[in-house]
């Protein structure tokens, strides 16, 4: 499971608001320079975060706007995103350029060319309609683990 400490800016019935701070680990990390993330932390001037959290093992309705809460998210929640995210649209592609290579008859580069945007467009609508289907699926959400700090001075770590 990982897990993030943030802090509550709204409360709904059924979930809080959390504002997190975006941390780089770019001073550890061999690539540095050369790495996505550590381009994006350093040209992106916001570096916080609001995200909606659902009860989990703390309930939502024990929170207060201040109070500093640890969120998780499991892992193969994490994996599993990525593979749609990256893998669905790489591997439609491929499959696009070698369809369209094999059904059509003409020029294999511009078919191979057209076949592979093609099945990156298919792709990316796959992974959107996958996201729309899944938006509400509170077993994909972060879900709040425990209070870390109150403002009323009480602090309940599960």
């Amino acid at each position: 499971m990982i897990v993030e400490t943030g802090h509550v800016v709204a409360v709904e019935p059924d979930s809080v608001w959390v504002e997190t701070i975006r941390n780089s680990a770019c001073g550890t990390c061999a690539a540095q320079k050369g790495c996505g993330h550590g381009l994006l932390s350093r040209i992106s001037s916001a570096r916080r975060n609001y995200i909606e959290v659902f009860s989990g093992t703390l309930a939502a309705s024990s929170c207060v706007v201040d109070d500093h809460v640890r969120i998780s998210i499991p892992e193969d929640v994490i994996l599993r995103g990525s593979v749609v995210l990256y893998m669905w649209p790489l591997v439609s592609m491929l499959v696009g350029a070698a369809v369209a290579v094999k059904v059509v008859a003409g020029n294999e580069d511009i078919l191979a060319i057209s076949g592979a945007a093609c099945g990156l467009a298919l792709g990316i609508v796959l992974v959107r309609w996958h996201a729309w289907r899944h938006r509400f699926d509170k077993s994909l959400q972060p879900s709040l683990v425990g209070l870390v700090g109150s403002s009323s001075g009480i602090i309940a770590v599960s």
